[in-house]
């Protein structure tokens, strides 16, 4: 049975009166993640959203998985030393590992791919780019520097210098989520559509109001609602915006060597991937637009600066559109995500902020929600703390 079939099999929400182990609210690529992790351990599992599963931000990805995270390890480095930024670094290269090795065991039909990746110079940056490699190869991160003509020789792209990176992927993240759903309740999850309106702590764990005064009563409670973040939850740090996507029409023929995964060196920068079908995938000129009329209206002068970007970097290429979007993410300035117990709230945890890395975050974020619901703690639920400060 499809997922779109059996998941929301009960179309209404629960009655009242229901009580469960944990309630999962939203049902993007994190809290599918959450559920199948927890499902795995026995715990009685209820998800809710107001939507089809995966049609928020996980619908709007750019499908490219990296351990590679939106700030250098420089940055990071800079920001909060190095022991911490190579921390992060290497949770993020162990999720990415992680969730590969996951979808092979669960046999989840998403198609993935292994690609490499390459981390090109947006500008004449190569000094900045040699210093990256040379701290990433310091720290035991699987990164080498490309000069001009290795990089030109090797995928015909006339940048100044890139990091090729390997153990990096891409996948279909709407089969992702929908695949992760199915194993949960294969294991006796339940799903939902409700709408959450409020929060509330109680003797026995955590209150979630529905929107029609419908109660749910859980003994712990995870937020996983993307770029939609409930009044609990505040940070200083986070910010949502949109981004936009062109995909060319199929021309297999004309692609890069091995349809390595590119994105510039520098914060709102530009990607580019491959499909299996032998498009281009072309996305970037983020900006901070929440509203869908005004995200709407910028559309026609983004596809057309993403069009003109797409030559400047694959100038063999076809130009020819088949489809544009938009979605909204949402970022944080230091490029961590937040993730963690919600400050004020013993049992309700949540995951956000995840920039370009929403599959290797999300993963992240299912391993520490896990370990706290458990008791347990890591060096890295301070890293991501939801109430951190800006650096």
């Amino acid at each position: 049975m499809a997922l779109d079939e059996c998941a929301f099999a009960a179309r209404s929400s629960p009655g009242p009166g229901f009580f469960c182990d944990t309630l999962i609210v939203g049902t993007g690529i994190t809290g599918a993640l959450i559920a199948e992790r927890l499902t795995r351990r026995g715990l009685d599992v209820v998800l809710i959203d107001r939507q089809q599963p995966g049609l928020g931000s996980t619908a709007a990805s750019t499908a490219m998985l990296l351990w590679e995270i939106d700030r250098p390890l420089s940055e990071l480095t800079d920001l909060y030393g190095y022991e911490r930024g190579v921390r992060c670094y290497h949770a993020s290269l162990q999720a990415m590992r992680g969730l590969e090795s996951l979808v092979t065991k669960l046999r989840v039909q998403c198609r993935m791919r292994a690609r490499e990746s390459l981390y090109v110079a947006a500008e004449n940056d190569v000094r900045d780019l040699r210093t990256e490699a040379k701290l990433r190869q310091h720290a035991g991160l699987p990164s080498t520097f490309l000069d001009y003509p290795s990089l030109l020789g090797g995928y015909g792209i006339a940048r100044e210098a890139a990091l090729r990176s390997g153990e990096a992927a891409d996948t279909d993240p709407v089969l992702l989520t929908n695949g992760l759903l199915k194993v949960s309740m294969g294991r006796g999850a339940r799903l939902y559509r409700a709408n959450a309106v409020d929060f509330d702590s109680t003797s026995r764990g955590v209150l979630a109001v529905l929107e029609h005064g419908i109660e749910i009563t859980a003994r712990h409670l995870v937020l996983a609602t993307g770029y939609v973040m409930p009044d609990i939850v505040r940070s200083s740090i986070q910010s949502p915006a949109s981004s936009w996507a062109i995909a060319t029409v199929r021309q297999p023929d004309k692609l890069w060597k091995g349809g390595a995964l590119i994105w510039e060196a520098r914060q709102n920068y530009h990607y580019a991937r491959t499909t299996d079908d032998g498009r281009i995938i072309f996305g970037g000129e983020d900006e901070e637009v929440v509203d869908p009329d005004r995200r709407n209206a910028l559309t026609s002068i983004k596809i057309k600066r993403l069009t003109a970007a797409l030559h400047e970097l694959w100038p063999s290429g076809l130009l020819d559109l088949d489809y544009s979007w938009s979605g909204t993410f949402d970022t944080t300035a230091d490029g961590l995500p937040l993730i963690g117990r919600v400050p004020g709230f013993t049992s309700i945890f949540a995951g956000y902020g995840y920039g370009g890395n929403g599959g290797t975050f999300s993963y992240m974020a299912a391993y520490l929600i896990d370990l706290l619901i458990a008791g347990k703690t890591s060096p890295l639920l301070d890293d991501f703390a939801i109430d951190r400060r800006a650096p």
